[in-house]
């Protein structure tokens, strides 16, 4: 048998040699704080023994099959990557103003956004940040996912001491660390899904800190401040790892309110459910823009999130995940125009404020702007 000569096995030592160098830095690059810790020791035993974890991940109440296109998996991505997308974003720097969050009345009943999924809470007297993302991009690479022209409106020193944050799951734009890292000293209790208090303890944030919930458990923060963990339809990683954290949508209850953060989901029957129990509720605030029919099973549609949100016996609808970063195909005003038309069918009462405005939960007279339509 002859021998490859050393001319020929040179080039094959060159490929051999750069793939294993990409390995390494990749292998590096997510082994970097940014990306978290998986789950161990008690936290990943928790995790074992949950109900909603099996087979070695966590796992929707429905089936629920990240991509559904009819034509594969591999022609849902090369349609997402190759086909021309119009109008992702807008030309124009979209209206904003800036609310002094340290000004505010303590008792002061309201509700900041900040574009896509990060917004600001008063009530019951507890100020509350729900995936505050303050970094410039959702995403690892500072480069990839930038938010619109101008929406990058806060920062961490802008906030006054939360006394809680919550964390729905860890995807990139609702978990960022660099907004973590600069809140850590400052937060009094960060509220999240099973398991995402691992990347938490990476970032140095204390056991006591971080207070981590299945599916259906309640706590009681304080005499007055009741949260109820509750399930969502989506799911979760930031590594090779995924489903290994439990994604969420919360209720926050007091004596005066009830209002459901939604997180990421897509539509399903824990809304009903969900109203059922703890129905009429204030406000629901439900993640509206990123979706696409080759995913809908974990991005509601428009018409899906009003619908989500007569399930939950809400007539106030406060609409997020939209009007900072494009990572859908539709136009980036597409989830507001329809969400508005559907609202209206339903009688629903729509929050429809510019990028940090302050709203009065209080006030119920608020009327819905379309801004919207002023923006090319």
């Amino acid at each position: 048998m002859k021998s490859i000569p050393f001319k020929c096995k040179r080039p094959m030592i060159d490929i051999f040699s750069v793939i294993f160098v990409l390995f390494l830095v990749v292998v590096g690059f997510v082994n970097t704080l940014a990306f978290g810790r998986r789950p161990q020791g008690a936290r990943k035993e928790r995790i074992v023994n949950s109900p909603n974890y099996q087979e070695g991940s966590f796992r929707n109440l429905q089936e629920t099959p990240q991509i559904t296109s009819d034509k594969g998996v591999v022609s849902a991505m090369v349609s997402f990557l190759f086909t021309k997308k119009d109008r992702l974003r807008p030309q124009d720097v979209l209206p904003h103003e800036k609310t002094d969050l340290h000004a505010l009345d303590p008792q002061e009943e309201v509700v900041v956004w900040f574009g896509h999924s990060s917004y600001y809470i008063q009530t019951g007297g507890k100020r509350i940040l729900v995936d505050p993302v303050f970094s410039d991009a959702g995403s690892p690479l500072p480069f990839y996912n930038r938010s619109f022209k101008g929406m990058n409106l806060y920062q961490a020193m802008d906030v006054s001491d939360p006394d809680y944050v919550f964390v729905s799951h860890d995807h990139w734009d609702h978990l960022d660390y660099p907004t973590l890292k600069a809140l850590r000293q400052r937060t009094g209790k960060v509220i999240c899904g099973l398991g995402v208090g691992a990347h938490l303890e990476r970032w140095k944030f204390a056991p006591e800190q971080i207070v981590e919930m299945d599916w259906n458990e309640h706590v009681r923060l304080d005499d007055s401040f009741l949260v109820h963990c509750l399930p969502a339809r989506h799911f979760s990683g930031r590594g090779f790892f995924p489903n290994q954290t439990l994604w969420a949508s919360f209720l926050i209850q007091t004596p005066q309110k009830k209002i459901y953060l939604g997180g990421d989901s897509g539509y399903g029957e824990h809304y009903r459910e969900i109203g059922k129990e703890f129905g009429p509720i204030d406000l629901a605030i439900l993640e509206n823009g990123q979706y696409d029919a080759d995913w809908k099973y974990i991005h509601m549609m428009p018409e899906e999130v009003v619908r989500a949100a007569q399930d939950l016996q809400s007539d106030r609808l406060l609409t997020v995940h939209h009007s900072r970063f494009a990572l859908s195909k539709h136009p980036w005003d597409e989830p507001l125009i329809r969400v508005t038309d559907a609202a209206n069918i339903a009688g629903i009462d729509l929050l429809t404020p510019i990028v940090g405005q302050k709203v009065d939960l209080n006030d119920s007279t608020y009327v819905t702007v379309r801004w919207w339509e002023e923006v090319h």
